[in-house]
């Protein structure tokens, strides 16, 4: 039985092209984006900036993004990943290295609020597509520039990609602690971060400038903003110095601590406060383990939770996922049952794409009741908005013609038609 589904709040965009009432604008309406990224990290960035109004133009190059190869997907330029994660977006196809081609992308620019790479500053440099090169022709820019490494040290220039990262700032050393073996997460999780950590940056340096009129540059490096989040609860006893203890906190890195078996499936409870476990223990028949000092206080708890863990196991594995739902609900304890993927994407609501047919879309990271996000364009295809943005940006129709002959404008969209 799908209990999730059960309590789900079947949820639907605030304002989408297919379904509620057109117009609506989100908080950064009247902002627009240049999107100079690729993958993951930068576009969830940028799907964030368009979910919420900018409108972000993507600049790619005629082979596409790696996240359009992600898996299968309904098209040929579309996987199932950039269905949802270029949505919001308008895309214009250039070859930098051709003839016109960053004189272009800086055409584009000088309308642009935002820049938004993560082309390392070796590459950046040599195509001339800078902050400083950004700024002749857009003063006032809030440029971002992401990548692997701060730019002030020795490894400015290495490549990385989220499984190197997670390598590099103990996400993998943290599973290491728990069962004695390095991994990395099963999900993009330096990618996902380091993207929110380009959105909360870019939008309060667009707070800065619109107080004082001043752009500037924003570096965010996925090693140092992975170290921040990582080190949040696992810097422990190693932050006061001296050290009191070795970094990572006890109780996240405890092994039971994970879902239990019950008699038909796997729940998830968190016994928080003494009553939780006073219910737990008592359902079980196992009030004495209340007397023991492991459980006398919360800090005991904290410091001793692989054992109480171990034994709230042994009593979850005595019902069925359906009562300890009802339990942990009669007894307002934090609970849940093994959500699978498959039943996150099946609760999504669907939507119709121009080109792809049917999808299903994924939800806003923040609901607003004056400035709600919206879903006004389609996940673009390669090139699908050339001519628009640069008669847009005033390039003339001869130049357009120019920039194709020169092999500097491309147009895979076309292509597909």
């Amino acid at each position: 039985m799908n209990y999730f589904a059960q309590e789900a709040t079947h949820w639907a965009p605030e304002a989408t092209r297919n379904g509620q009432a057109v117009g609506m604008t989100g908080p950064l309406d009247g902002i627009r984006v240049l999107d100079l990224t690729s993958v993951l990290m930068g576009p969830l960035a940028t799907q964030t900036f368009g979910d919420l109004g900018a409108d972000v133009i993507c600049i790619e190059d005629a082979k596409g993004d790696t996240n359009r190869a992600m898996g299968p997907g309904p098209h040929p330029q579309l996987s199932g990943v950039s269905m949802n994660l270029l949505r919001n977006k308008r895309n214009v196809c250039l070859d930098l290295k051709a003839p016109g081609g960053v004189a272009t992308a800086l055409a584009i620019a000088a309308t642009c609020d935002v820049m938004v790479t993560n082309l390392r500053p070796g590459p950046l440099g040599r195509l001339g597509l800078t902050y400083n090169d950004v700024r002749k022709v857009r003063p006032n820019v809030v440029f971002c520039q992401a990548h692997g490494w701060p730019s002030s040290g020795p490894d400015a220039n290495r490549p990385a990609y989220d499984d190197i990262v997670q390598t590099a700032t103990g996400i993998a050393d943290s599973f290491r602690l728990v069962d004695g073996e390095p991994r990395m997460a099963p999900t993009l999780v330096a990618d996902k971060v380091s993207g929110l950590t380009i959105a909360y940056a870019v939008i309060a340096a667009l707070f800065h400038r619109e107080r004082t009129g001043e752009g500037q540059f924003i570096e965010v490096a996925m090693t140092q903003a992975m170290t921040a989040f990582v080190l949040s609860e696992h810097g422990a006893a190693a932050i006061p110095e001296p050290q009191l203890g070795p970094a990572g906190y006890a109780r996240i890195l405890a092994p039971n601590r994970r879902p239990h078996r019950t008699i038909d499936g796997w729940f998830a409870i968190l016994p928080y406060s003494l009553e939780d476990y006073r219910n737990v223990f008592g359902e079980g028949d196992r009030l004495d383990l209340l007397n023991d000092e492991r459980a006398a206080n919360a800090k005991s708890r904290i410091m001793n939770g692989n054992w109480l863990y171990g034994k709230v196991a042994e009593i979850v594995a005595t019902r069925t996922t359906g009562f300890w739902v009802e339990f942990c609900h009669r007894h307002s304890i934090p609970s849940s049952p093994v959500v699978s993927l498959q039943d996150l994407v099946d609760d999504l609501p669907l939507a119709d794409h121009e080109r792809a047919g049917r999808y299903r879309v994924l939800p806003f990271g923040a609901s607003f009741s004056q400035t709600p996000c919206s879903i006004r364009t389609d996940a673009p295809l390669i090139g699908q908005h050339n001519d628009e943005v640069l008669t847009e940006v005033g390039i003339s129709p001869g130049s357009i013609a120019a920039l194709r002959a020169s092999g500097a404008l491309l147009d895979p969209a076309r292509e597909l038609r």
